[in-house]
Parts: C-alpha cells; structure tokens; sequence
C-alpha cells in the first residue's frame, strides 16, 4: 500500500519539472525510480495480496459474507488503479505525459480512501442485510 502512495507522489515532482539544464537528468532519475518502485515492489504485492487475500477468504468461510464481497471490489478498484498507474510510468517513460503536478496530487488521495475503506471492511464487518 505503501507504493501505491509513493508513486503518484513520484508523478507530482516528475511533472513538476521545469525545463532547464537539470531537467533531463532529474528526469531520467524519476523514470528509473518510478519503474523500480512498480516492478520491484508494487506488482509483486498485488500478486501476493492477492493469492493471500483469497485463499485466507476461502479458509475462513467468509468469502459468502456481504462485508467481504464488498471488500472484494475495493480491492478490483484498487488493482485497477495499480493498472493505471503502471499506464503512467510507461507515458513518463516515453516522455508522453501530458497532465500537471495537480493532478497527480489529487489522484494521491484515491488510493488513500479506498484503504480506508477496505480496513473499515475487514475490521468492522459490517452485516449487509
């Protein structure tokens, strides 16, 4: 989850750049920050929180439970931005970005609501119905 904050964070200050004799250099250090972070530390959760994720929902029996279903397309929602932002690394990467440091400011705080809510889920467990 942790990546998933940082790396709209890196977006800010790589769109942030501006052009001069360090631009380029600052640039090519956000690309290689922004690729790492992802391919070393973000996909790999995913796929682990994942793979966990549903066989602990499967051991536990509450894979049935209206909380947890809920939970589930958080989680959809959440790896669907995991998506996006992967898109994003690769049009920095190719210097095809064409949004503000503000954007990528307000996108930050997308990932931060879904796990609020996903935590509320799992600690709360609300019955739907």
């Amino acid at each position: 989850m942790a990546a998933m904050l940082y790396l709209p964070r890196l977006f800010v200050y790589h769109a942030s750049l501006v052009p001069g004799p360090h631009a380029a250099a600052q640039s090519e250090t956000f690309k290689v920050m922004e690729r790492r972070l992802l391919k070393a530390i973000m996909t790999p959760a995913m796929i682990a929180t994942w793979g966990f994720g549903l066989i602990l929902a499967w051991m536990s029996g509450y894979y049935a439970a209206g909380w947890l279903q809920a939970k589930f397309v958080l989680v959809l929602a959440l790896s669907g931005i995991h998506g996006w932002l992967a898109r994003m690394v690769k049009d920095f990467a190719a210097d095809r970005n064409t949004r503000g440091h503000k954007f990528y400011r307000v996108i930050n705080e997308v990932p931060t609501l879904l796990m609020i809510l996903i935590v509320i889920l799992a600690a709360v467990k609300p019955s739907f119905g």
